[in-house]
């Protein structure tokens, strides 16, 4: 009976003295408003140096992305928020974050009320001056055109990617009033694609960086792509979670594209 109520009492004090890793950085009247909307590689390069699975620690912690942003605003006496969303939620709208479906959330079904749960622009850039959003790994799997390109089409194509891309920006740019950073495609590990599907992938990525993206306009890029490849077709196999299945980013890589990241943040913030 001792035995089991000092066990209880260690418990006791372990769970008092665990802490939840900060994932947001908030300020009461903020200067500058940031949303992330994500999935799981964001959330990857979000955490940076702070393992995900460890989610209580018995210090205070604060996952990379905004600590760092936190450090800028203590040595500026800035106050910059920033928060993070997983984008769409998978609830009513499934799990997924190509161009079609920003497509489909923010142009095609516009407007002050929620599509399937998921925030529309107007609802978006009444609440946050920038607004970062990304695709996760498996848009870098684009399939040959099938020659009969389509806005309306889920088929990860090249000429269906351009479309989605070309309407979302007249969206974008119906809010000059809001910043918007948008990442190149996160890469996939050499055995998850294949040779065209891949080069289509860089293809893509430099059509956003050169052709698509607008000098002077709302819109930035943050080249995610580069960073994970360095010029090469796939996500480097020291970066991967799993060289041979798994294309999320390791935490070496995502610490260095955490701090790239604010520092894009910092400049267009500056």
């Amino acid at each position: 009976m001792k035995s089991n109520l000092i066990l209880l009492l260690v418990l006791s004090v372990f769970a008092l003295s665990c802490k939840e890793v900060q994932t947001n950085l908030k300020y009461e009247n903020p200067e500058t408003k940031i949303i992330f909307l994500h999935h799981s590689t964001g959330k990857n390069v979000w955490y940076g140096d702070v393992e995900q699975n460890k989610r209580f620690n018995f210090t205070e912690s604060m996952c990379l992305v905004p600590r760092l942003l936190k450090e800028y605003n203590d040595l500026n006496e800035k106050k910059i928020s920033i928060e993070e969303r997983s984008f769409p939620l998978g609830k009513q709208y499934a799990w997924k974050n190509y161009p079609y479906d920003y497509y489909n959330i923010w142009v095609k079904n516009a407007g002050d009320k929620p599509y399937m749960e998921e925030p529309t622009l107007e609802m978006l850039t009444k609440e946050y001056n920038i607004i970062i959003f990304k695709h996760c790994f498996p848009v870098s799997n684009i399939l040959e055109d099938d020659g009969t390109p389509d806005v309306n089409s889920e088929k990860k194509t090249l000429a269906n990617y351009k479309l989605q891309y070309d309407t979302l920006k007249s969206k974008l740019h119906e809010f000059p009033n809001t910043q918007f950073i948008v990442w190149t495609g996160a890469a996939l590990v050499e055995a998850k694609t294949n040779p065209g599907n891949a080069q289509r992938a860089v293809e893509f990525s430099n059509w956003v960086k050169e052709q698509w993206d607008e000098p002077g306009d709302n819109i930035e890029i943050f080249d995610f792509r580069e960073i994970e490849t360095e010029g090469g077709l796939y996500l480097k196999p020291e970066y991967a979670m799993d060289a041979k299945g798994d294309p999320h980013p390791n935490m070496l890589i995502s610490e260095k594209a955490a701090k790239l990241f604010v520092e894009k943040i910092i400049e267009i913030v500056e």
